[in-house]
């Protein structure tokens, strides 16, 4: 054991014998805790920090629907429907946008575009 978790452990050990703990929301309560079963084993902690960070299920379902369009837009032959769905694709872009600008995350960087897609591929959103 080294000096800094000796000092830290030492330190909760005062902090409970002083009551410190006792005021605590949700004392004597059950945890919440997040069923992460459905997410692959090595994506839970980059999930965890997603969501801690912010990012919320609301901006990924957004982007799922962004890539389905933009797949249809790719098949899509008649050009009256492929300029509805490019409509409705730049609706969706501006509102994840915003979204995203409220939150201090810059999505027009060309760098942050690459990263973003490379953690959607991984999280196979």
């Amino acid at each position: 054991m080294d000096f800094s978790f000796i000092a830290s452990e030492d330190r909760i050990r005062r902090a409970y014998e002083d009551g410190e703990f006792n005021e605590l929301p949700g004392l004597g309560k059950p945890m919440k805790l997040e069923d992460l079963s459905a997410i692959p084993e090595e994506l839970r902690m980059a999930y965890k920090m997603l969501k801690n960070a912010g990012y919320a299920q609301e901006e990924s379902q957004l982007r799922k629907e962004m890539m389905s369009i933009e797949d249809l837009i790719r098949k899509c032959e008649d050009p009256d429907e492929k300029q509805g769905l490019q409509r409705k694709l730049n609706q969706k872009l501006h509102r994840f946008n915003g979204m995203m600008a409220k939150k201090g995350v810059q999505t027009n960087s060309s760098i942050f575009k690459n990263y973003e897609q490379k953690i959607y591929t991984k999280m196979d959103l």
